[in-house]
């Protein structure tokens, strides 16, 4: 082990405490909120250690974002053309709900600059984000197109995807109060629900 391949880790690994603490501090603040000092204390690190990785709370923010529109899109770049449709968006479904159960901050964080106006992450979505929906619309407008699915808009199915799998991640807190200490798990229920409104919807 040389010394710059010592170093190149060192840095991988400073770089990943650092997203990690900024990921809990941008989601529990906001982009606004937030400050480097306060990302600095939450990865263990000095303010100086910290900006020798990241020039500034921009940059950071920046790295962050990139990183989570890989994992956003992912479970909509596994719907096959070539699948069965129903089991295809279906499946969909239960990827963006266990992608709410698995990284619930990463969906707070998305929701937050979003309901900022996305000044951040615009290109982003207007890029690859656009490109993505609207391939896989034009799959799933095929799919009703041949009669395997019931008509609805391919586009706004997606957004219902979206709005009704997020909820579960970014109104967690409402969500469990309404639910009670009785259902300390809202995850099964909502698969089973979400599952039988899609069927619903588009079984042909």
């Amino acid at each position: 082990m040389n010394k710059a391949q010592a170093k190149t880790r060192i840095q991988k690994r400073n770089v990943a405490i650092i997203a990690e603490a900024a990921l809990e501090v941008f989601s529990a603040h906001g982009f606004r909120g937030a400050t480097v000092d306060q990302i600095a204390k939450e990865a263990g690190l000095s303010k100086p250690n910290l900006l020798y990785y990241f020039p500034s709370k921009e940059a950071i923010h920046s790295h962050l974002m990139a990183s989570l529109m890989d994992i956003w899109l992912d479970p909509l770049r596994e719907l096959d053309a070539d699948g069965e449709p129903l089991g295809e968006i279906l499946g969909y479904v239960r990827r963006k709900l266990e992608l709410s159960r698995n990284h619930p901050r990463e969906s707070r964080l998305f929701a937050n600059e979003i309901v900022q106006g996305a000044p951040r992450m615009q290109a982003m979505l207007e890029g690859e984000l656009k490109e993505l929906v609207d391939e896989k619309a034009a799959v799933i407008r095929g799919w009703m197109d041949t009669s395997r699915l019931l008509p609805a808009d391919p586009h706004h199915l997606i957004f219902s995807i979206w709005s009704l799998t997020q909820h579960y991640a970014d109104f967690d807190v409402q969500v469990r109060a309404v639910l009670g200490p009785e259902v300390p798990d809202p995850f099964p229920a909502a698969g089973s629900y979400l599952e039988t409104l899609f069927t619903r919807l588009l079984k042909a």
